[in-house]
């Protein structure tokens, strides 16, 4: 590897010991292996723990995602956006002497919290955006592309990236995507539905080209769950939700999983 073809990596561990044994030791083959190992201005972030581990990696780089590959090294019980495993350091160094800047890369949620007073929160999420009512049932109108869809009463509504219909979206009873699909999805929360309160009841996909707003209905407090992150907001007047115009990279090595490998061994487990 030339000096000026040195890339800088970034290590980001969780703080249980395994993982931060496993960031010494990566730490030291890839400075060993002449890689710039900094945390500023990265090319590329190495998670390592699991999918929050890789969350926290995400947003700490969010606003140099053009720039920015990611690789994630498990070492929990379950890692959806991890390609190694802890015993797998080696491999992933050797991949990482072969790179060649190649990458997958998977679309993200652009989130507008804005608020009465005129004010506008942005936010970018990789898994999920979550609005709930914290006094009561929360009441908001869903518009879908500029129609007025539905009035919806009940805990909340989650809408998810691709790579997220396999996290919160699921658990809701939504659709997986595949990571590659340009599309957004709609998830009910606990809704009402009765001969007075109706809504539609199921997920809903929507395409890169439409924009998805929630009216809530009461000036009161609301949780905006976006990721593994939680922030609290007093009367929001509504919330835009679109594709981002960036994507998340990760690094493409031979190692990056199939999409449905990964659904199966998350999900599935063994085909007999």
């Amino acid at each position: 590897m030339k000096n000026t073809d040195r890339k800088k990596i970034a290590l980001l561990s969780s703080r249980n010991p395994k993982s931060e044994a496993v960031s010494k030791e990566l730490w030291n083959k890839l400075k060993d292996a002449n890689f710039i190992m900094t945390p500023k201005n990265p090319d590329i972030v190495i998670s390592i723990g699991g999918d929050g581990m890789l969350l926290s990696a995400f947003h700490k780089y969010e606003n140099i995602l053009d720039k920015v590959r990611f690789v994630g090294v498990h070492t929990g019980h379950l890692g959806f956006y991890t390609d190694y495993r802890n015993f797998e350091i080696d491999e992933l160094v050797e991949n990482l002497k072969l790179d060649t800047g190649a990458k997958v890369s998977y679309p993200i949620l652009n989130v507008k919290i804005r608020m009465i007073d005129g004010r506008v929160v942005t936010a970018r999420a990789l898994n999920e955006a979550t609005i709930k009512r914290l006094s009561k049932t929360m009441v908001a109108d869903i518009h879908i592309n500029g129609v007025p869809f539905e009035r919806f009463r009940g805990d909340g509504i989650a809408v998810s990236t691709p790579t997220g219909s396999t996290a919160y979206n699921k658990s809701l009873g939504g659709a997986v995507l595949h990571p590659t699909i340009e599309a957004l999805q709609i998830a009910e929360v606990a809704s009402l539905n009765n001969r007075v309160y109706r809504t539609l009841g199921s997920s809903i996909v929507v395409p890169k080209k439409d924009k998805i707003i929630i009216d809530p209905q009461h000036d009161d407090r609301y949780s905006i769950a976006i990721d593994n992150r939680t922030f609290v907001y007093d009367n929001i007047e509504q919330i835009d939700y679109q594709i981002d115009n960036h994507k998340i990279n990760f690094v493409a090595t031979p190692r990056h999983t199939s999409f449905w490998n990964r659904v199966k061994d998350a999900f599935i487990g063994e085909v007999e």
